[in-house]
């Protein structure tokens, strides 16, 4: 079901980084004594791998999916001032304000496409998600899924909207067929794709699309490269997706044939 609007903690413990190097994220407990997976607005790319994580994962939660709960995460000044590492101190202090965190599902192990098999219907889906959202990594390589309580969730969608780093002819790259998904670990499962395009275009609407772009919180949009708005820059990330939903039959041609030429 689709969130109305996250919810805010404050992060008050950085616990561990959950993978090699400050600038990933890192394991966190908030003031509502929850641990939470931490996105950091200071890191790499920025406010813009938050927003295409907020955007992916509500997407993907509207159309039905598992996706670990997300919420707005604060870290206030005084945050990562005794921290002994360098590189996490500048990490911490760069993402001072509003970040994203996920719900840690605590005891998840990574999904591995050779133990389990993922129903046809659900993979289609998923696959349509990640054409859509043009989401690079779901592959075999890092499959960015999880097995929780024998159950398949999805996280990690950070890298999606890769049209936003350049912010050029956005209506030119919204209908692009995407075709990366010829790398999408569920590729070989995924027999129903125009049946996916037909389910998911009954959920995802323009209001739908509207609805989840909303939850870009100001914060994230005082991007000193535009002189655009913010409600300018909203626009453009739903006008991006109402276009590719127009058109969604190019990447759904795209990801049938990745997949004739797979089997």
């Amino acid at each position: 079901m689709q969130n109305a609007e996250l919810r805010t903690v404050t992060v008050t413990r950085y616990i561990t980084p959950l993978r090699e190097g400050g600038s990933l994220p890192a394991l966190t407990e908030a003031d509502d004594e929850f641990k939470y997976v931490l996105k950091f607005k200071g890191a790499g790319h920025g406010v813009k791998a938050l927003i295409a994580e907020l955007l992916g994962s509500e997407i993907a939660r509207a159309l039905g999916f598992r996706v670990p709960e997300l919420v707005y995460a604060n870290l206030d000044e005084a945050f990562g001032r005794t921290e002994g590492d360098e590189e996490i101190q500048d990490l911490l202090q760069a993402s001072q304000g509003l970040n994203l965190a996920l719900h840690f599902l605590s005891g998840a192990i990574n999904f591995d496409p050779v133990v389990t098999k993922v129903e046809e219907f659900e993979a289609s889906k998923i696959v349509w998600l990640d054409a859509f959202i043009t989401n690079v990594d779901r592959t075999y390589r890092n499959t960015n899924m999880l097995m929780w309580h024998k159950e398949l969730w999805l996280i990690d969608h950070g890298a999606s909207f890769y049209f936003h780093h350049s912010w050029t002819n956005v209506e030119e790259k919204a209908k692009t067929p995407f075709n990366f998904i010829k790398d999408h670990v569920l590729l070989p499962q995924a027999s129903k794709i125009k049946e996916a395009n037909e389910y998911a275009k009954k959920i995802i609407t323009p209001e739908k699309i509207e609805e989840i772009v909303s939850l870009i919180p100001s914060e994230w949009l005082q991007w000193q490269d535009t002189d655009e708005t913010e409600e300018e820059i909203k626009a453009v990330y739903a006008q991006f997706l109402k276009t590719r939903l127009d058109y969604s039959e190019i990447f759904t041609k795209e990801a049938e044939n990745a997949r004739k030429a797979l089997i």
